[in-house]
């Protein structure tokens, strides 16, 4: 019984069947190197402005320490409700249709868990995050993935929804602008989803988690689109755009009959996000504009060079449209996503992500993370040209 082996054949067939993540794997490596750049962990390298910081004290220091309602604290939903009508024209009653949870991470696993059954499809796009697939496994759904490209840049469209959807597709699940392509949608790609959605009568899941952080237009949720409100779960969160990654706080906005399968699930499990970041986000949403306006504008800086600097060395890359990657074509080099990575780690101390982390469909490609300083941007550049100069 305490052989490895014995051990192992006890642990779930469905949970053997999932591979580690494909980021943290390869930055497990990274971690025992010094001199390191790295453009892989999508994480801001801005620290939480200093008023959301001092309410999290603050409350900290007023003995905000106890349980919230499972649905998280009603002020925080109620400013929720205000910030998602504001930008999306679309509003959500925060009693209940607004649910808070632990980042969006849990807010999809909810919205799967609550939806799916055994054998029930679910349509989603690659390349794309890399806990969509496992987390539709881990309901016993199956995942459908349809394959966007660099020549249409890396939009999703009806037509290669079309192709794969079946008797069995029960829900599409979107991220627009996607990790890791940078890629955004025009309101008429999110208008002609929208209806192939609504004829085909399926639930939507969108994660919009970075469209404050849309560079060249504005953002457009599918939630705006005449009948969508009924048949989506929205799912947005702090961790992006306001540099919130460890305040680990998401939101999910749905019709009441969804959110409170979800809240279910969530009050079992997680039982409510932690208070001190509930009081932080609430201060978030006061000064949102500001906030993101001043990340966003050096996001953009970072996103021109990186974008021109991949041209300059004649590595074909999609200009990005939001979020804050790079998806760059090196499969002119001759070798794999994941070889061309650990040769640019071993070589040059360049760390980025090799792009069959994101799917099949990534071969060819590696992300690179633009969320760290131009000066190390600009370093990461000079070692990239440098090694394909070996190649």
């Amino acid at each position: 019984m305490n052989d490895s082996k014995s051990l192992r054949s006890r642990i779930a067939k469905t949970v053997r069947n999932i591979p580690r993540s494909g980021i943290r794997d390869f930055f497990e490596i990274v971690s025992s190197r010094e001199d390191v750049i790295s453009l892989g962990i999508g994480e801001p390298d801005f620290v939480t402005p200093w008023h959301i910081r001092e309410a999290a004290a603050s409350a900290l220091d007023r003995g905000a320490t106890s349980y919230t309602s499972n649905m998280g604290l009603l002020s925080l939903r109620r400013g929720i409700s205000r910030y998602v009508e504001k930008k999306t024209g679309i509003a959500y009653n925060p009693e209940d249709e607004v649910l808070v949870t632990v980042g969006v991470s849990e807010g999809l696993d909810l919205a799967i868990r609550a939806l799916i059954e055994p054998g029930d499809e679910v349509l989603y796009h690659e390349p794309s995050y890399v806990s969509y697939n496992p987390l539709i496994a881990l309901a016993y759904g199956r995942s459908v993935a349809v394959e966007t490209k660099k020549e249409n840049g890396f939009r999703l469209t009806r037509a290669g929804l079309e192709e794969k959807v079946t008797a069995k597709t029960k829900v599409l699940l979107l991220n627009y602008p996607n990790n890791p392509t940078g890629a955004a949608l025009t309101q008429k790609d999110v208008e002609e989803i929208a209806a192939f959605a609504i004829e085909r009568d399926l639930i939507v899941f969108t994660d919009e988690i970075y469209d404050e952080l849309t560079y060249d237009r504005d953002h457009f949720s599918i939630i705006s689109v005449p009948g969508m409100r009924e048949r989506t779960i929205y799912l947005h969160g702090f961790s992006k755009a306001w540099a919130m990654t460890g305040f680990r706080m998401g939101f999910t906005c749905a019709p009441p009959e969804l959110t409170e399968a979800m809240m279910k699930i969530h009050q079992y499990s997680m039982l409510c996000a932690p208070i001190l970041s509930q009081e932080a986000s609430i201060e978030a949403l006061k000064h949102a504009e500001k906030d993101i306006a001043l990340m966003k504008a050096e996001y953009k800086k970072r996103r021109n060079f990186i974008h021109a600097s991949f041209e300059e060395m004649g590595i074909p890359c999609v200009r990005p449209e939001g979020a804050f990657y790079a998806f760059a074509d090196i499969s002119q080099f001759g070798m794999t996503a994941k070889e061309f990575a650990l040769k640019l780690l071993d070589e040059q101390n360049v760390a980025c992500v090799p792009g069959t982390a994101f799917g099949a469909c990534g071969e060819g490609f590696i992300r690179c993370s633009y969320a760290t300083s131009l000066e190390e941007i600009k370093e990461a550049m000079l070692r990239i040209a440098r090694f394909i100069e070996t190649l």
